[in-house]
């Protein structure tokens, strides 16, 4: 009999990203990176390699070309696989939990059928508006709904990257997508990075970001008075830390995506942490329990420190299984995060509108 190699090659690769989706350890520090880069995908979408693995296995078996010790590793990989989807589908009942939203159905065709496509059809973007003089670094991209809704609230996103990388194209996506087609103005912005940038310097983009929305929103349909900010991983923090530092500007909420809230280049003075404060806005902070480059003890250390000073609302949502990057695909669990996002977003405009005037 002659070892069908390719199938061999594919077998071992799915499994060796199952174990690190399943695992996720995260020490050694390169290890943590090695199982994000090979799990991400497969920890968020692993009903594609089921599906796959399953078909190649059967016509493999079909035309007698697997040996019984490789159909055993492929059972095995399959059962991995099982496990981690499993694992997907308890992320709607943390998110109720957490937020007490009442249920509400997942787009399941989408995630079967389409959990690479991010687009829709509803929304049109305007890409690459300048905010600052930092050329491509300080642009942004709006999405809004092609019927130019007015008075629309504004959620603003920043990527993730550690601040060394990434871009406004990448990250969180189907949430703009989702909320812009709900009659939201989003926008996901640029900003500097290292080593050309520090900290004052992403700060100070954020702010411009934030500055340019109340300058032109009324261009694009936006109340600026109903701004959300929200990130990703790094992006998380600079969120964070723009509404908690010095002179914070007045923000609706802010929402982390598995993000970073220790300190930025050992500053002790850099980290969330350091500045939770009563006057806080609400916070809804989202990680993964599987984290392996951002450990989740540090999102649940955050959350449980702001919550015992604000005096506004902290949701904490820990996501089972949940790996860093969970925001990239239509997934099963960060759709039910997006569901989430629009309860709680919901319920923080309610909270407004019920406040005294004066209080933002």
């Amino acid at each position: 009999m002659n070892l069908p190699y390719g199938y061999l090659v594919t077998l071992v690769y799915l499994t060796v990203c199952t174990f690190f989706a399943l695992v996720a350890p995260g020490r050694p520090r390169w290890l943590g990176m090695l199982a994000f880069y090979l799990s991400v995908a497969i920890n968020e979408l692993p009903f594609v390699a089921f599906a796959y693995l399953l078909a190649a296995t059967a016509l493999g078996f079909s035309q007698g070309d697997l040996p019984v010790p490789i159909l055993c590793g492929a059972a095995v990989t399959l059962a991995g696989l099982s496990v981690v989807a499993w694992r997907g589908h308890l992320a709607p009942v943390a998110v109720r939990s957490a937020i007490g939203t009442a249920s509400r159905r997942l787009p399941y065709g989408r995630i079967l059928f389409r959990p690479f496509f991010r687009g829709n059809r509803a929304v049109e973007r305007i890409a690459d508006l300048t905010y600052g003089p930092a050329g491509r670094r300080n642009r942004l991209d709006l999405y809004r709904h092609r019927s130019r809704p007015t008075d629309a609230p504004v959620l603003i996103h920043f990527h993730g990257g550690a601040y060394k990388m990434g871009r406004k194209s990448r990250h969180s996506l189907p949430l703009l997508h989702r909320l812009a087609g709900k009659g939201w103005i989003c926008i996901s912005a640029n900003y500097r990075l290292q080593p050309e940038a520090g900290l004052g310097d992403h700060l100070e983009d954020a702010k411009r970001v934030i500055a340019w929305v109340r300058d032109h929103a009324h261009e694009y349909g936006a109340d600026p008075d109903r701004i959300f900010l929200a990130g990703s991983s790094a992006g998380a923090h600079l969120s964070a830390l723009t509404a908690l530092g010095p002179d914070a500007p007045p923000i609706a909420a802010v929402i982390g995506l598995g993000g970073y809230y220790g300190q930025y280049d050992a500053d002790p003075g850099s980290s969330p942490l350091a500045h939770v404060r009563a006057d806080a806005p609400p916070f809804l902070i989202v990680h993964g329990d599987h984290d392996s480059l951002v450990p989740v003890e540090r999102a649940r250390t955050f959350a449980e420190r702001l919550r015992s000073v604000s005096a506004q609302p902290v949701v904490y949502v820990e996501l089972p299984g949940g790996q860093h990057g969970f925001d990239l695909f239509h997934s099963l669990r960060f759709e039910a995060v997006i569901n989430g996002i629009e309860a709680f977003t919901a319920e923080c405009v309610k909270f407004d509108d019920a406040a005294p005037s004066g209080r933002t």
